[in-house]
């Protein structure tokens, strides 16, 4: 059975499991989400050759890339020819420039959709057809939506009745284009925001290393950091949860886990999670602490690391909502 490149992808994604496949997703467009989501849904059975040659397939071309990375194309060839020969080295080189190969208009798909309005507006609604055509459906939108309306329509019709467009011609406009914006002084800018980032990267690590990083920037930057930490949800912003969100989350911990990480916890943070579970448990966890003997630090911070993993996949899941640490907001409860 011969597969295209999209059906592998999906295969693969498959393969990979629900524990690393949403991570794939993250690099993908939207466009590129919605087509791969496609292949997935129409793949019929797996069978263990195909998921064999599928992974061999990738695990080929990564190390490929790798080695292109380290020393260039020549490199890679000299390497990939040593271990597996001429015919198969120079094959799967073929299938990784093919695949690394940038789709047309890749220097307007990272420039700044109204800085791109401005410039195209004055060029043939051919060639602004053209252009929309290989862009994600968002940023097409964008651009669309901010011509002159005299024009849009004369566009749209041009897209609808693109058909097939000769490479030549393709890649003769992208040139003409691409020289055209560098000359105006339009840029591929990347939008970036780096407290979400920082956020975002921090809240995959563990506790220990996360709070290491904070410290760090706190003596170089503390409003850095404050500004940081007003949107990181760390263990101790438990406290600061209605009573009903902490009891969600609380519902799935393990008493053991819950035990371990109240060993390091703050006596506010002790009375509101005793607050919201029965006196039993409570009683249970005292003595279980006064018994259980020292506790090594990186142990705690695993524990507590898995109950805020766990409030923050409840308000992914929009279960509950989750107050920062600057946030202070009040709640009416009933």
């Amino acid at each position: 059975m011969e597969l295209s490149l999209r059906q592998k992808a999906a295969v693969l994604v498959v393969l990979l499991g629900k524990d690393y496949s949403p991570k794939i997703y993250k690099y993908l467009s939207e466009d590129e989400i919605e087509l791969l989501t496609l292949s997935i849904t129409s793949l019929d059975r797996i069978d263990n050759d195909l998921s064999g040659e599928v992974l061999e397939e990738f695990y080929e071309m990564a190390l490929a890339q790798k080695y292109v990375t380290e020393g260039g194309m020549d490199y890679a060839r000299d390497v990939l020819v040593a271990a597996m020969g001429q015919d198969k080295a120079d094959g799967l080189l073929g299938r990784l420039t093919s695949a690394l190969q940038v789709r047309p208009f890749d220097f307007i798909r990272r420039a700044d959709p109204l800085q791109v309005c401005t410039f195209i507006q004055n060029e043939h609604p051919q060639t602004i057809a053209l252009v929309l055509s290989y862009l994600d459906t968002g940023r097409s939108s964008m651009i669309l939506g901010s011509l002159p309306q005299e024009l849009q329509a004369n566009v749209i019709k041009r897209i609808a009745r693109m058909g097939v467009v000769s490479p030549d011609y393709i890649r003769e406009a992208e040139r003409v284009l691409e020289h055209k914006f560098s000359t105006v002084g339009i840029t591929a800018n990347v939008t970036v925001d780096g407290i979400d980032t920082i956020v975002e990267i921090l809240n995959s690590l563990d506790r220990g290393t996360e709070n290491f990083i904070l410290d760090s920037i706190e003596q170089e930057d503390p409003e850095l950091a404050e500004e940081i930490h007003n949107k990181l949800f760390v263990f101790e912003d438990l406290s600061k949860l209605p009573n009903q969100s902490v009891q969600a989350v609380l519902k799935e911990v393990d008493n053991d886990v819950l035990t371990i990480a109240l060993m390091g916890a703050n006596e506010t943070l002790k009375q509101k999670i005793f607050s919201n579970i029965s006196k039993r448990l409570v009683e249970t966890i005292e003595d279980n602490m006064k018994f259980m003997g020292p506790v090594r630090v990186r142990d705690v911070e695993a524990a507590q690391q898995k109950i805020v993993n766990v409030a923050r996949r409840l308000e992914d899941s929009g279960a509950i909502e989750l107050t920062r640490g600057g946030a202070d907001d009040d709640y009416i409860t009933t």
